[in-house]
């Protein structure tokens, strides 16, 4: 984080000023810093089934409990990844881009190593890899994200790097 100033009476960095919604600003992320997202949630069956459906997955991996039950290692429906994927990221937001997000401009290095499964509830880290300013518009910066999600017992569940486009603070 960058040089915080700190308060006379009780010798605690001050937080950034954050956007109105809540988000930081390009300058207020620094390389290596890892935020612990507060919120947590726990995945249902009703997650997956309108994840799916939603997107037009007929996966019966996700969706096809008997299919799953006869036909599969696993034994039981095993959450849509992209649902996982977007919860992971969404997680995120609170602490760290609300209101403060251009766009994202990509996601690399998408990996999902172990099943999340109805009931599972999942947590969220996210570690600042690189930051740089942008070339074409003095306003914003390039914040890349490590993103890992984990369920309950420890077992990571997934992990990607995130490219976001990040205002900067005003002047």
């Amino acid at each position: 984080m960058p040089e915080a100033k700190m308060s006379a009476k009780a010798r605690i960095p001050a937080e950034p000023a954050r956007h109105p919604r809540g988000g930081l600003y390009y300058e207020d992320f620094a390389e290596g810093q890892k935020f612990t997202h507060r919120l947590t949630r726990t995945v249902t069956q009703m997650d997956n089934m309108l994840f799916s459906n939603m997107t037009l997955n007929p996966q019966p991996l996700h969706i096809d409990a008997h299919f799953c039950a006869t036909e599969t290692e696993w034994g039981r429906p095993i959450v849509n990844s992209l649902f996982t994927l977007g919860l992971m990221i969404g997680i995120s937001v609170n602490d760290t881009t609300v209101g403060t997000t251009i766009a994202n401009l990509g996601m690399t290095d998408v990996r999902f190593p172990a099943p999340v499964f109805e009931g599972d509830s999942l947590r969220c880290e996210t570690t600042i890899l690189s930051k740089r300013a942008s070339k074409s518009r003095p306003t914003a910066g390039l914040v890349e994200m490590h993103h890992r999600a984990y369920k309950q017992d420890g077992t990571l569940v997934a992990e990607c790097k995130r490219q976001a486009f990040m205002l900067k603070r005003p002047a």
